[in-house]
């Protein structure tokens, strides 16, 4: 028996291969990476059957339709399995969106520029950083823009949270328990501020000027509601990926700032939220606090990649469906990304750890997170951290760069407590209450206006900040 080197399953022996072997970058027909330098377009590195659901699944799914739970078996081989619980069980469902091949409407301009500008200047130190070749902090821009490993993935999701220098976000969430009733209501500001691998154009340096040893500054405010209105927490990251970030607090019924144990990684923000520090970015705590990263899948995956931005909506708010009051998840489309990286990783430095290990899913294209699953002590799926993102462009609504390129943001996130069935969802709006609005690389002094904590060396300062930040 002949069996055809380019047959319909070509691809999945493709990706059964490298996955056994532990090696081997992304894309089957051709590199990835190269090609995507070379073009700007993944078309010739992928068949045709990863590149269209109808060529994937032979005409049964379309772009346009709608996947519930009388149909989701057709897709059930490239959604994850707590999606489709929710489908399944839950009355979820999500729409069926045509994929894109123009790489890059899928990263911030800059942060595609760097990656494209340092490619191949990125390696691990002794102590298990990533460093440039000559031994400087990273520089910008994704360190490895075609994993083989477990360790090159997570780098690249860890050392740029939200892909610009700076970032302001206006957050609405919502907790929806398991009778579909919101039983809780948080608006929160979220600010971002990077120290290195700088990426806009124009800086002498890919370097926050003294701040070389650290990776970010990372705030949020919670706005409302009235009771906890005003609750802060900031985190100072180290570059060094073995030590935890240091951690304050302020909390407005003690009217005092403390500071936190900061390798209490795994208590919710708010209470009734199921979102911890270690959920955020799916990398919440220092790469190196987290060991045994193991690629253990590679294939073709459906997630929400684009078109994801709603300014057609009030405040940027996605639809709602699915649960007992049918409002419990964001309702989206999903396309179907060519190839994803599944890695897995276990908490090594935290001696109670309530998860075992954690599943993250990888967007082969550009590193981007469409799922990541927390499991138990015992193996068991306990979290789902689901995410979307893509250009800020939708009709005549668009957001541009200083340089009038077209803007990239994440857009929305669902956490699923599936053992406790309960939800939070949360997405970047225009605005939240307290009058914060989005900005993604404002054209702002943020450690001034912001950031204005140093290594916490002064409890004066800390408090200054604080005021600054409840008070403008």
């Amino acid at each position: 028996m002949h069996i055809k080197k380019y047959d319909f399953n070509y691809s999945r022996r493709n990706f059964l291969e490298k996955t056994a072997l532990g090696a081997g970058g992304a894309g089957v027909l051709t590199s990835l990476w190269p090609e995507i330098c070379r073009s700007g377009d993944i078309t010739r590195a992928y068949p045709e059957e990863l590149l269209h659901i109808e060529a994937y699944t032979k005409g049964r799914v379309k772009v346009g339709d709608v996947i519930n739970a009388d149909n989701i078996d057709l897709v059930q081989d490239i959604v994850d399995p707590i999606l489709y619980q929710e489908v399944k069980q839950d009355g979820r469902e999500f729409f069926i969106e045509a994929s894109v091949t123009d790489a890059q409407t899928m990263f911030p301009p800059y942060f595609f520029d760097a990656t494209v500008r340092n490619q191949g200047q990125a390696t691990f130190g002794a102590d298990g950083n990533v460093y440039t070749t000559d031994g400087a902090p990273w520089i910008g821009g994704l360190p490895f823009p075609d994993p083989q490993t477990g360790s090159e993935a997570i780098a690249n999701i860890t050392l740029s949270w939200g892909r610009h220098d700076q970032a302001i976000y206006a957050i609405p969430s919502q907790v929806v328990d398991p009778n579909g009733e919101n039983s809780y209501e948080y608006d929160f500001m979220w600010a971002e501020m990077q120290c290195t691998g700088l990426v806009k154009p124009g800086l002498s340096s890919p370097y926050l000027a003294g701040h070389e040893d650290k990776v970010r500054f990372q705030t949020i405010l919670f706005t409302h509601t009235n009771d906890v209105r005003g609750s802060a927490f900031l985190n100072i990251w180290k570059y060094d990926q073995r030590e935890f970030p240091d951690l304050f607090g302020y909390l407005p019924q003690f009217k005092r700032v403390r500071r936190f144990p900061a390798n209490q990684r795994f208590e919710p923000y708010m209470p009734g939220m199921n979102l911890f520090l270690s959920d955020a970015w799916a990398s919440g705590d220092p790469m190196l606090t987290w060991g045994n990263f193991k690629i253990i899948h590679r294939g073709p995956f459906l997630g929400s990649t684009h078109n994801q931005w709603l300014p057609n909506n009030e405040n940027w708010q996605p639809g709602l469906v699915g649960g007992a009051k049918n409002q419990s998840y964001f309702r989206v489309g999903k396309s179907l990304i060519p190839e994803v990286i599944i890695f897995e990783l276990e908490p090594t430095s935290f001696q109670r750890a309530p998860v075992s290990k954690r599943r993250i899913y990888v967007d082969a294209r550009n590193m981007g997170i469409p799922q990541a699953i927390s499991y138990d002590r015992r193996g068991e799926p306990w979290k789902g951290f689901e995410a979307g993102a893509g250009q800020r462009k939708s009709g005549e609504h668009e957001i541009r760069t200083s340089d009038g390129r077209l803007e990239w943001s994440w857009d929305w996130v669902i956490s699923h407590d599936v053992q406790a069935n309960n939800v939070t969802r949360l997405y970047q709006g225009e605005q939240c209450r307290g009058s914060w609005r989005t900005e993604l690389d404002p054209d702002v002094d943020m450690m001034a206006d912001y950031m204005t904590v140093q290594v916490a060396s002064s409890r004066n300062l800390i408090r200054k900040y604080y005021a600054a930040m409840l008070y403008p």
